[in-house]
């Protein structure tokens, strides 16, 4: 077990090193800070000076071990475009990002499970052939044409809904959240189902292939031979073994919320990370373009990280030792 967990430990950190190297060199090798910061007129004399107060004038391995040593600590320096601490940009911005990506994971899978057992359980069905259609469409329309879409009924058509911005939010400490207000469910509706539904398709699709091929199973046939009501059959055992893959495609695919609701939040001008990412590719903001990187690549590996903890925890197969040299 140890042995397991120090091995993906070292990936882990591996893989944090290599985003880490592919962020840095974005400072190298995309716009230039001095001129970002000091304009086209700035005399030679002052591009040295900044230069060396940015310590872009030592060598590449110094630079790189400086960058590291304060991405550990949260710090990527200062934005070019607004001036402040990337640190706490990210800070504003990351609690809109992650009440989005929450919600509609929720919505997903809320709304994806069932739809999944029914379109399964009931697959000659007309209901059960429109859900398969819909997934179709969820799985192949652009996200952006989605949230247009929406805009143009729930906003421009029938004005029941805002359509960009994130409404009044109540402040907890050092976190912001639109749960708690009125206005701030009005504006988050319309986003949040946007993200939400390739992965509800996805999940729905998941569920149904998952659900077909458990009730082929050998022990679901014994279950019936015992004279179970199929109630019991397809939610108590079904059902049950059914989630399993799907409860790890959710979590890995939290983290593709949270990484690609970029383009939701520009269609929403919602002001989370993915926003301010796109506002500084506008601009070449090199430090919080370096920032979002390090930070989706932290949370992706963390969550894989959990997944395969999990896997070990509940797959004994997992825990037997493999001899020297084995396969």
């Amino acid at each position: 077990m140890i042995a397991y967990i120090v091995r993906r430990m070292l990936q882990t950190l591996i893989v944090l090193l290599s985003v880490a190297f592919i962020a840095f060199m974005l400072f190298q090798y995309i716009g230039d800070p001095v001129t970002n910061l000091l304009g086209q007129d700035a005399t030679p004399e002052q591009r040295e000076q900044l230069r060396a107060d940015l310590g872009l004038d030592q060598p590449f391995i110094v630079q790189f071990t400086k960058f590291v040593g304060n991405a550990v600590q949260g710090e990527f320096g200062l934005s070019l475009r607004q001036g402040r601490k990337v640190s706490s940009l990210i800070a504003e911005r990351l609690p809109a990002t992650l009440e989005l990506a929450v919600l509609a994971a929720v919505l997903a899978l809320l709304i994806g499970i069932p739809m999944g057992v029914y379109a399964a359980l009931r697959r000659g069905n007309a209901l059960s052939q429109l859900m398969m259609t819909f997934s179709l469409l969820g799985v192949s329309l652009p996200t952006f044409l989605i949230g247009i879409l929406l805009i143009l009924m729930f906003s421009v058509v029938w004005k029941v809904l805002p359509s960009f911005g994130r409404g009044d939010v109540v402040q907890i400490g050092p976190w912001t959240s639109g749960f708690f207000t009125v206005d701030g469910w009005r504006h988050l509706v319309l986003p949040a189902v946007t993200l939400s539904i390739y992965q509800l398709t996805l999940i729905m699709r998941l569920v149904r292939a998952e659900m077909l091929e458990v009730l082929r199973t050998d022990y679901i046939k014994f279950a019936r031979a015992r004279g179970l009501r199929d109630m019991a059959i397809h939610f108590g055992h079904a059902l049950k073994n059914t989630l399993v893959p799907v409860i790890t495609i959710t979590g890995l695919q939290l983290g593709g919320l949270i990484a690609f609701a970029i383009i939701t939040e520009t269609v929403f001008q919602w002001p989370g990370m993915g926003l301010l990412f796109i506002q500084a590719v506008q601009f070449a903001d090199i430090p919080v373009m370096a920032a979002y990187l390090c930070l989706i690549a932290l949370i992706f590996v963390v969550i894989n990280l959990i997944v395969d903890l999990l896997y070990f925890a509940v797959d004994p197969r997992l825990r037997v030792e493999q001899p020297a040299g084995g396969h």
